[in-house]
C-alpha cells in the first residue's frame, strides 16, 4: 500500500472517530428521553468529552512519548472500542459521561498521532496537505456523520450508532497494524515549559479569545437540535437538512478564513468573522420562524464561526514561530476547554423560558472574545510602532 493510501486510510478512520465526538449534538433530545434526562443535563455529554479530551490527551502523550505510534494507534483504538462497549453495556447516565470521557482520551490521541504519521509518510514538501487531509476526515464528519446519526436514531434505537463505531474500531485496529509502519516517537516537551508561555500577555490574549470565542459556539452548537426545533419550528426531515447545510458552511468557512488572512490579514478576518457570528446568532434568536429565514442565518454562522480555526492557529503561531507545535497543542486544549464550558454555559441557558437566551449567550460569548481580540491587536499595533520608532531613533543617532 502507498503512503497516500496510508494517510487516507487514517482520514477514514478519523472521519468514523469524528462522528462518536459530533454524533451527540445532533441526537441530544434523542439521547435525554431515552437516559430521562433534562437537555441541560444531557447536554454535559459534550463538557466531560471536550474535558477528558483536553486534559486526558496531553497527559497521555506526554506519557507514551517514547512509544511506537503504531502501537499508539492502536492503544487509542482499544481505547475507542472499550468506550463503544461502555456506552452499550453499562446503564445509567452516569456510566454513559465515563464511556465518552474514554472516547475522548482516544480520539484525541489518536489525532494527535495521525497528524504526526501522516506528516512522516508525506512527501517531502507536502506535509502540510498530509496533515490536512487528516483534519479533514475530522471535518467531514461534522457534515456527514451528525445528520446520519440524525437519520439513524430516528430508525432505530441511538446507542446502534455505537454498535458500528465499535465495530469498525476493531477493523481499524486490524488494518493499522497490518498497513502503519513502526514509528519512532520523539523527546517529550516538559508541561512547565509549555505552560511558560502562558505568561506571555499577547499569547495569554491569543489563548483567551480562543477560549471565549468556543464557550459561544458551543454554548448554542451543543442544543443546536432543540434550538432550532423550538426557535424555527423545523421539521424532522428540515432539521436533517439544516445539519447537513451547516456542516457544508463550516467546511465553507474552515477555507475561507485561510484565504482572507492571507488576503486582508488576521486581525481583520478574526474581529470581523467573530462580529459577523454574533451578528448571526443574534438573528438566528429573534428572526428566524421557517426553514426560508433559518437555512441562511444558520449558514452564515456557520461560515463565520469556522474562518476562525485557521485564522487562530494563524496568529498564535506567528506569535512564537519557534514555539509553534507547543502553542497549537495549547490552543486545541483550550479549543476543547471552551466547548466544555460552553455546554455547561448554554445548559443554564436551556432553564430560561425561552431558547432564544442559548443564542443571546452565544452572541454574549462570541462579542466579548472580539473585543479582547481588538484591545489585544491594538496594544500589539502600539507595541509594534513604538519599537520601529526607538529603531529609526537608534540608527539616526
Amino acid at each position: 500500500m502507498s503512503n497516500t493510501w496510508k494517510i487516507s486510510l487514517l482520514a477514514l478512520v478519523g472521519f468514523v472517530l469524528g462522528t462518536s465526538q459530533f454524533i451527540v449534538v445532533g441526537i441530544l433530545d434523542t439521547i435525554a428521553a431515552s437516559a430521562g434526562v433534562s437537555l441541560s443535563v444531557a447536554g454535559q455529554l459534550v463538557t466531560i468529552f471536550s474535558l477528558a479530551n483536553a486534559i486526558g490527551t496531553p497527559l497521555v502523550m506526554l506519557a507514551t512519548s517514547r512509544m511506537d505510534r503504531r502501537t499508539l494507534l492502536v492503544v487509542a483504538l482499544v481505547i475507542l472500542a472499550l468506550g463503544s462497549v461502555a456506552t452499550l453495556a453499562l446503564p445509567g447516565f452516569g456510566f454513559l459521561m465515563a464511556s465518552r470521557a474514554l472516547l475522548a482520551v482516544g480520539t484525541g490521541v489518536f489525532y494527535v498521532t495521525a497528524m504526526f504519521l501522516a506528516s512522516t509518510l508525506a512527501a517531502p514538501g507536502h506535509q502540510a496537505r498530509a496533515i490536512s487531509t487528516i483534519t479533514m476526515g475530522f471535518s467531514t464528519s461534522l457534515i456527514l456523520g451528525v445528520p446520519f446519526g440524525r437519520m439513524v436514531a430516528a430508525s432505530h434505537d441511538w446507542k446502534a450508532i455505537y454498535w458500528g463505531i465499535g465495530l469498525f474500531c476493531l477493523l481499524a485496529i486490524a488494518a493499522v497494524a497490518r498497513t502503519i509502519p513502526a514509528t519512532e516517537g520523539g523527546s517529550p516537551v516538559p508541561l512547565g515549559q509549555q505552560l511558560a508561555l502562558l505568561k506571555q500577555p499577547r499569547i495569554a490574549a491569543a489563548l483567551a479569545v480562543t477560549f471565549f470565542l468556543f464557550v459561544g459556539y458551543s454554548a448554542v452548537n451543543t442544543y443546536i437540535t432543540p434550538f432550532l426545533s423550538a426557535l424555527a419550528h423545523l421539521s424532522a426531515g428540515e432539521l436533517n437538512i439544516a445539519l447537513f447545510a451547516f456542516g457544508i458552511a463550516t467546511l465553507i468557512g474552515s477555507r475561507l478564513g485561510g484565504f482572507l488572512a492571507d488576503r486582508i490579514g488576521v486581525p481583520y478576518t478574526l474581529v470581523g468573522g467573530m462580529a459577523v457570528q454574533a451578528l448571526a446568532l443574534v438573528l438566528l434568536s429573534t428572526v428566524t420562524g421557517s426553514a426560508t429565514t433559518t437555512f441562511p442565518l444558520l449558514m452564515l454562522w456557520g461560515i463565520a464561526a469556522w474562518t476562525s480555526g485557521p485564522t487562530l492557529n494563524h496568529n498564535l503561531v506567528s506569535l512564537a514561530p519557534e514555539a509553534s507545535g507547543i502553542l497549537l497543542s495549547l490552543n486545541s486544549s483550550f479549543v476543547q476547554l471552551g466547548l466544555a464550558a460552553g455546554a455547561v454555559v448554554g445548559g443554564v441557558a436551556t432553564g430560561s423560558p425561552s431558547m432564544v437566551a442559548v443564542g443571546w449567550t452565544g452572541a454574549a460569548c462570541v462579542a466579548f472574545a472580539a473585543s479582547v481580540a481588538t484591545v489585544s491587536f491594538g496594544l500589539s499595533h502600539v507595541s509594534s510602532q513604538r519599537r520601529r520608532m526607538a529603531l529609526e531613533a537608534s540608527m539616526s543617532s
